[in-house]
């Protein structure tokens, strides 16, 4: 089998992500452990200016956003798509007290997914999010993440808006389960 063109190492890809966040002043990552962001997990435990905090389900970190807000820091979190689920509801404190919140989505159930449990929310997410009030960008090239991951965090800390930023399953590689 031929390689897509599209996949890039995660130690390449997460780096724009990283740049990106410090780009934009990024003090706390919040994330619930994750294969597909474990390069960015790593970098970002690795710098004294970012504090990391490991959650124990997605929704705390729609709330830890706003708490580093109203602290003067600016949030990311970071989380699997079939986090997402988890989330609706309290994406409701996002929407009606308009904190910024960035989330960075790596995506399963999507290209060359071979568990069906990941397919459910793999296939809704942007949707859900959208549903739900939250600014979405979806991205499958390497060469466009940084940029996204930029303009997504400069839309969200200037405008005071949930953006989501979903990294396709062609970026990140589909997982083999045979």
């Amino acid at each position: 089998m031929t390689p897509d063109p599209v996949n890039v190492p995660q130690s390449v890809w997460s780096q724009y992500i990283y740049q990106a966040l410090k780009q934009a002043n990024v003090g706390q990552v919040a994330y619930v452990p994750d294969a597909g962001h474990k390069s960015l997990i790593e970098s970002c435990h690795a710098d004294s200016a970012i504090t990391t905090v490991a959650l124990t389900t997605e929704e705390e970190g729609v709330a830890m956003s706003a708490g580093a807000w109203l602290g003067g820091v600016r949030a990311a979190v970071l989380m699997q798509s079939s986090g997402v689920g988890n989330c609706i509801n309290m994406l409701s404190l996002a929407e009606e007290c308009r904190f910024p919140l960035l989330m960075i989505v790596t995506m399963r159930g999507e290209w060359g997914e071979t568990n069906p449990w990941q397919v459910p929310m793999g296939h809704t997410s942007a949707r859900v999010l959208e549903l739900a009030g939250m600014i979405v960008y979806q991205v499958d090239d390497a060469a466009r993440l940084g940029a996204e991951v930029e303009m997504a965090a400069q839309m969200a800390f200037v405008s005071n808006r949930a953006v989501a930023v979903l990294i396709g399953q062609r970026l990140i590689g589909a997982k083999r389960f045979e």
